[in-house]
């Protein structure tokens, strides 16, 4: 097993729905995305996101396109139009996901 970012494997895309934040992420095959089913869990980007998310975290699955759909709720510090924080479309967020950290089986890595 090697210890990698999500960066490293996978990609993401992100935004805002009101104060909350929406994030994709997708895995490169099949066989990734059933280890980022196992350990990318509403709770892990919960703690991620530590300080930022204030509400509850929803995970979704998206098989046919090999993809996990996570909603932060009361993460933008309002709507686009009202928050104080620098980053009011929620578009810096999928670039922070894939900072966190997985085990990956290391004869994936090379796929």
């Amino acid at each position: 097993m090697a210890t990698v970012q999500l960066r490293e494997v996978a990609q993401a895309r992100s935004g805002d729905k009101g104060s909350s934040s929406d994030i994709t992420l997708f895995a490169p095959n099949a066989e990734l995305y059933e280890v980022f089913k196992k350990q990318v869990t509403a709770e892990r980007v919960k703690e991620h996101f530590t300080g930022i998310v204030e509400g509850e975290v929803y995970r979704y699955e998206v098989p046919n396109v090999l993809a996990l759909k996570f909603l932060c709720k009361e993460a933008l510090g309002g709507n686009a139009a009202s928050t104080l924080r620098l980053d009011n479309l929620g578009k810096c967020f999928g670039g922070n996901l894939l900072r966190m950290k997985v085990e990956i089986p290391e004869d994936l890595l090379n796929i």
